[in-house]
């Protein structure tokens, strides 16, 4: 049984907890937050232990940490918790800035435990099998990648739209575009974006264009305009559409040149976190410091892609 500890009880760990409940093996411990009646609340709801401190949660017999916290403490909670004997799945982005990421590195690769950040896509059912059918039946080598998200939506006092907590889009939304073009296109060497700001100091879109060892990229992020969409994978052979939203993919479509059309359907359960639950307890259970498909080295390159896109619109944080 691996126990699960939550450092932070808002939007996305409800979700991790649907995605918790169908992966065997595991179960809520404890959690904490720094809202006490978030906590509670949260507590009631999947069961587990309300601490009433960090360290009183960190002093339990959890195996991981899973830090569901905003950007602003991720470094902060995933050192304290590996510090104290803890694995650490973290949401994305992992930290801040490159430097923050760095020291949460050399404290994992210290203290001999995983840290991995969270970044659902490659886990999904239809990620997977899409990688897996390309190995028959490829499309020849990728050089382009086009994709995004915009969400108009979003309530005004969402903390996606708040400077202190890292907000903007390109922290909250770019991270998957990054890892999608680092997926499929190699080590970032160049990068181009246009962004524009709120009065809120955050970025409201943001337009990137991204060249690799393998080629380009053109993604976009940002929470003013609707754009919810699809992403494609071009290569010699034949290109991909993942249908929307492509990050939390169910569909794909494959057009060759030859004129070959396949489609690719699979669903997903429990809201799709619980594919990257399982990976992360699996490699706990093998004894591994570092996934294979989410890598430390993959971490940095998504990380580098979003401060020099921060850079190029002139985004800095408090402390930077």
């Amino acid at each position: 049984m691996i126990k699960f500890g939550i450092i932070g009880c808002g939007r996305i760990s409800h979700r991790f907890m649907q995605g918790l409940a169908a992966v065997e093996g595991t179960e809520l411990a404890v959690a904490w937050s720094r809202r006490a009646e978030s906590v509670e609340q949260f507590t009631k709801q999947y069961g587990g232990r309300a601490c009433a401190t960090l360290d009183e949660l960190l002093a339990s017999d959890i195996d991981v940490a899973y830090i569901a916290t905003l950007p602003d403490s991720h470094a902060f909670y995933s050192i304290a918790a590996l510090n104290a004997g803890k694995h650490v799945l973290c949401e994305k982005p992992a930290t801040v800035n490159l430097a923050q990421l760095e020291e949460v590195l050399k404290v994992a690769r210290a203290s001999k435990l995983l840290f991995m950040e969270g970044m659902k896509p490659p886990f999904f059912p239809l990620y997977r099998k899409l990688k897996e059918y390309l190995e028959t039946d490829p499309i020849g080598p990728v050089g382009y990648v086009r994709a995004g998200s915009s969400v108009a939506d979003l309530s005004h006092d969402h903390p996606n739209f708040s400077y202190n907590l890292i907000g903007g889009g390109i922290m909250q939304i770019l991270p998957y575009e990054a890892f999608l073009a680092l997926d499929w296109l190699g080590p970032l060497t160049d990068i181009q974006t246009m962004g524009r700001f709120s009065g809120k100091e955050v970025d409201m879109f943001a337009v990137i264009q991204t060249e690799h060892e393998g080629g380009y990229s053109q993604l976009y992020c940002g929470f003013d305009l609707h754009g919810k969409g699809d992403a494609l994978i071009a290569g010699t052979l034949g290109h991909i559409t993942i249908h929307k939203n492509w990050w939390n993919p169910t569909k794909a479509t494959i057009d060759y040149l030859d004129g070959r059309k396949v489609e690719i359907d699979e669903p997903f359960t429990a809201g799709g976190l619980n594919y990257e639950i399982a990976h992360f307890c699996d490699l706990i259970r093998t004894g591994q410091t570092e996934s294979p498909i989410i890598t430390h080295e993959l971490s940095r390159g998504m990380m580098a892609l979003l401060n020099k896109a921060r850079e190029q619109v002139g985004l800095r944080f408090e402390g930077e």
